[in-house]
């Protein structure tokens, strides 16, 4: 069976919990860089990637990685790729993004049109075609450049994994399904800890941590583009990995999550996720202001996304929300704090110093996730 160079992009500053799944996955790692993990895989790989992945934004076959200093260069390489073993004569094969970093090909356009080009003079060559109808199934290109690497691969995935088909609606400033999943994977949260979201919103937190418990592939409920590939995957290796995914899901796990939030519409919201990712049994939703934020249980976690106050007119509300959180929260004695804010006065209205701190780019937002760490609860006797 073929195997692949797979390239799987996350968000700046995850990296490492993004290797940490792959190997747990049982696959190789070949690079760990800035935004990205590659890995050697097969076409089953590609399959258990796209559904059990909790922190991957999508899954890339790489095609060439080669370093291109002009366009000339950049043709010439992209056409030595062998892309017959990939694209069949009616393949549909897009370049939905190129994009460059300080490279000294920079234009996104020209480089789509260059990569374009090459691929269709290396696929008129292979397959004595002039003109390529491209009406069969979709393999989208994407190209990335940085410090004039050129890196091209088809992506396996279609939407981005973030898209795990539970969130029709969110809240104004809503957290991605695969960065929620991986600040509760970066704290030593497990299903038999409380966890409480106090600005739950839509109910990201809540939701993907009730995933996590359950062992439900965060895939399972979605559509990926390579699965119509029956030149690269096999329909039955699909099949298998789904029978897989449902193998291992364990809703019998006793757990206590919990998602407070003022607004009674983003609770609604909340439930009807809950309920669309079949975990609405694992969690307790409930209008709830943060200045009641309370609970009678030790050693619990509170992991949330706060307002940013990104737009001027909610800055002045800042204060008073993260003082109410950061009382409530020295009332919860035991109790840890993972918080993913911009806001640069935290720890101030926390009235103490992260124990932790870790930047974190939310899309093009940098953001810190602050970690106030509670005492670990007393050993359970054997």
């Amino acid at each position: 069976m073929n195997r692949f160079e797979l390239v799987v992009p996350c968000h700046f500053g995850l990296e490492s919990v993004l290797k940490k799944e792959i190997i747990d996955l049982g696959y190789d790692i070949s690079k760990v860089e800035d935004g990205k993990v590659t890995f050697i895989g097969d076409a089953e790989a590609v399959c258990r990637a796209n559904i059990f992945l909790r922190t991957a934004e999508r899954v890339l076959i790489q095609v060439g990685r080669f370093k291109a200093f002009t366009f000339t260069e950049l043709f010439d390489k992209t056409k030595e790729l062998p892309w017959e073993e990939f694209l069949p004569a009616n393949g549909n094969f897009p370049i939905t993004k190129a994009n460059s970093v300080n490279s000294k090909l920079f234009s996104s356009s020209d480089i789509q049109s260059i990569v374009k080009k090459a691929i269709v003079e290396r696929l008129k060559t292979k397959y004595k075609l002039n003109w390529f109808e491209e009406n069969g199934n979709k393999y989208p290109i994407r190209v990335n450049i940085i410090k004039d690497e050129v890196i091209i691969g088809i992506d396996t995935s279609g939407d981005s994994l973030h898209k795990r088909g539970y969130r029709s609606i969110a809240g104004a400033a809503p957290i991605s399904e695969t960065l929620a999943a991986a600040l509760i994977m970066l704290t030593p949260w497990k299903a038999d800890r409380i966890l409480v979201d106090p600005f739950c919103g839509s109910g990201t937190f809540p939701i993907e941590a009730a995933l996590i418990a359950a062992n439900i592939a965060p895939g399972i409920n979605r559509e990926f583009i390579s699965e119509n590939w029956n030149n690269i995957i096999p329909k039955k290796e699909w099949y298998d990995v789904m029978d897989e995914a449902h193998d291992v899901i364990d809703k019998s796990v006793k757990t206590e999550i919990q998602g407070y939030d003022i607004d009674a519409k983003m609770i609604r919201i909340a439930r009807d996720n809950a309920l669309k990712a079949g975990v609405d049994g694992m969690i307790h939703f409930q209008q709830r202001p943060v200045a009641e934020l309370s609970h009678a249980k030790k050693y619990g976690f509170i992991i949330t996304n706060p307002p940013y106050g990104e737009r001027l007119e909610e800055k002045a509300d800042l204060p008073a929300i993260y003082g109410a959180l950061g009382k409530q929260f020295k009332a919860l004695d035991s109790w840890s704090a993972y918080i993913i804010t911009s806001y640069e006065d935290t720890e101030k209205y926390m009235e103490r110093k992260a124990d932790k701190n870790r930047k974190i780019y939310n899309g093009m937002l940098k953001t810190y996730y602050y970690q106030f760490l509670g005492p670990k609860p007393p050993k359970k006797q054997m």
